[in-house]
């Protein structure tokens, strides 16, 4: 089974999660909900590869970044 990991960002400015992989070229999604925009990557990852019948693995990472102000 073929794993690739997608780097989930908090975008502050436009208010979206963004989409990015090095294990997968042109992946570029943005999206307003952290899960609507992981299921658009479930689909868009085998077609950016390449791949129609194929079982992988995606390993996602979400990062966001928080200002405390004490």
């Amino acid at each position: 089974m073929n794993e690739y990991t997608v780097l989930l960002t908090w975008d502050d400015e436009a208010y979206v999660w963004l989409a990015s992989s090095e294990d997968v070229p042109g992946l570029a999604l943005e999206s307003g909900s952290l899960d609507a925009l992981m299921e658009r990557v479930k689909y868009a990852v085998p077609d950016l590869l390449g791949f129609k019948d194929a079982d992988i693995k995606i390993n996602f990472k979400a990062e966001r970044l928080a200002e405390v102000h004490v």
